[in-house]
């Protein structure tokens, strides 16, 4: 596939203006395609080049005319020599001649002074007749598309960040006010909207760079579509995160929003594509926490972090803390092994996950704690009382392992032989992630069986068509064969008891 790289850079050079290189590049990708065309005998494949080839040559034809406009400017003498433009901007004299040149000495310029007297007198004239027409206007708004859009901005933006708690004020105009009225602004005269930035003049700053570098999560880009099931999850969050900012007057006093909910189940069922689904969907201020981002060498800089944390959280509210694996960071208190650093920091947390619930009841723009873990049993009492709602991921059903099938699947070719109703049935027991990887490992058998026995040069030599076969039935089964699943019954019973004792839904 040598002449779609020479193509690329071919067009990749005439965007950036190196037309020489673009024309050499298009001039390649030619002589590789007609030598293919020579020794191609599939008709249907000859025809696509042949439609290729005159796409390129159209391409090159546009480089051309380019190169040949270009080479015509730089011969014409008007781009040479300046003196008739200067003549039209400055009204020069052309026929005046020059004084004679002299040798100009670095301390003086007394030459060249008087050779710019003439230009200097035409300019102060022109900047006198600029004025005079500019104060004649007493418009106070800039125009659109004017140089002065971008200082008005900056004006803004300097003017916001000098005092963040007062909002824009718009000017007040007399005359120029009723006739900038009814002309409608651009979006360049609009004020610019400066986004709310945590004070940390009392904070450790370096601590708050590292909690604004490493915890805010941007774009995790997973929406609720991509997650197949888990209906009553999803209606909780909904309950949780949604619905306080569409309905706040109803979520106070003792319908107040759920501050804590916890995740757990087996691995690979999907918690943590549940939260960065909230932090798409939800459009709240989102913390991914792990036991790496709160953990210091410094002595009592993970209490801070953790401090920090909650703090941010309520300045960016409506806001959501993530904490993954949180058995990680919070297990039961007083074992024989616990260090007291890590029983400070669960107190920590525990006290500032306490001021989130019980602080302002009557607000429904606050912060929820969302945890997730696979080991729920090893929670601190005191933990598991804070997070109010306690949900069970479980195995995906076959009605949700077929809705895996088809969200894996929807971009790939499928044979007809492929039931994916009867491979729905013989994935029961397996995790959302084994499910992945038995998709996965059934979509690279038609490319392992078309390269075996073939040698690094041949198999570059393969077109994208050759190995974008579909899947069939065959190669499910020999995925299936081997991969296993990861999740055992005894884990399951574990999970399902825990359920019934501590479960909140």
């Amino acid at each position: 596939l040598y002449q779609d790289a020479y193509i690329q850079n071919g067009r990749d050079s005439a965007s950036l203006g190196l037309y020489s290189a673009a024309r050499t590049s298009y001039g390649k990708a030619l002589h590789l395609i007609n030598d293919f065309l020579s020794t191609c005998t599939d008709v249907e494949r000859r025809e696509q080049w042949q439609s290729a080839i005159q796409t390129i040559n159209v391409e090159l034809s546009t480089v051309n005319s380019i190169t040949e406009l270009l080479e015509d400017l730089s011969r014409s003498s008007a781009c040479r020599n300046g003196s008739a433009i200067e003549s039209l901007i400055f009204n020069i004299e052309e026929n005046k001649p020059w004084p004679s040149p002299t040798n100009v000495d670095k301390k003086t310029s007394s030459v060249l002074l008087a050779r710019s007297t003439n230009k200097k007198q035409h300019v102060a004239e022109f900047e006198k007749e600029k004025q005079k027409a500019s104060s004649s206007k007493s418009f106070d708004v800039p125009r659109s598309g004017a140089n002065t859009s971008g200082n008005l901005r900056r004006r803004l933006v300097n003017s916001n960040e000098s005092t963040p708690n007062r909002p824009p004020v718009k000017k007040n105009t007399s005359a120029a006010g009723h006739k900038s009225a009814n002309r409608p602004q651009s979006s360049e005269d609009q004020p610019v909207e400066v986004e709310k930035k945590f004070d940390s003049s009392n904070c450790d700053k370096e601590l708050v760079e590292i909690l604004e570098r490493d915890i805010v999560l941007r774009n995790p880009n997973i929406h609720w579509s991509d997650i197949a099931g888990l209906t009553e999850a999803k209606n909780l969050l909904h309950e949780a995160v949604v619905l306080p900012r569409i309905m706040p007057m109803f979520f106070k006093g003792l319908r107040s929003p759920w501050r804590g909910v916890c995740m757990f189940g087996p691995p690979g069922t999907g918690k943590t594509m549940l939260a960065k689904a909230v932090a798409t969907e939800c459009n709240t201020t989102f913390f991914n926490v792990s036991a790496s981002t709160l953990t210091s060498k410094y002595r009592g800089d993970s209490e801070k972090l953790v401090r920090l944390l909650f703090e941010m959280a309520r300045f960016y509210a409506p806001s959501t803390i993530f904490i993954d694996e949180i058995d990680s960071i919070c297990s039961r208190r007083g074992s024989e092994s616990e260090h007291e650093a890590s029983r400070r920091v669960k107190s920590e947390l525990l006290i500032q996950m306490d001021g989130v619930i019980s602080s302002n009841p009557n607000s429904a723009a606050g912060v929820l704690v969302l945890a997730a873990t696979n080991f729920p049993w090893d929670l601190d009492e005191a933990l598991r009382r804070r997070l109010e709602k306690r949900v069970f991921i479980p195995l995906p059903d076959a009605s949700c392992r077929l809705e895996m099938l088809k969200l894996n699947l929807r971009d790939l070719k499928l044979a007809d032989d492929l039931d994916l109703t009867e491979i729905a049935e013989k994935l029961e027991g397996y995790s959302g992630a084994d499910l992945t990887n038995v998709c996965r490992d059934a979509a690279m058998m038609s490319m392992r069986q078309r390269i075996a026995g073939l040698e690094m040069d041949e198999i570059a030599r393969l077109h994208a068509e050759d190995l974008d076969l579909p899947i069939t039935r065959q190669d499910f089964v020999e995925a299936l064969a081997r991969s296993s699943k990861s999740v055992s019954q005894q884990d399951l019973d574990k999970y399902e008891k825990w359920m019934k004792e501590f479960g909140s839904i």
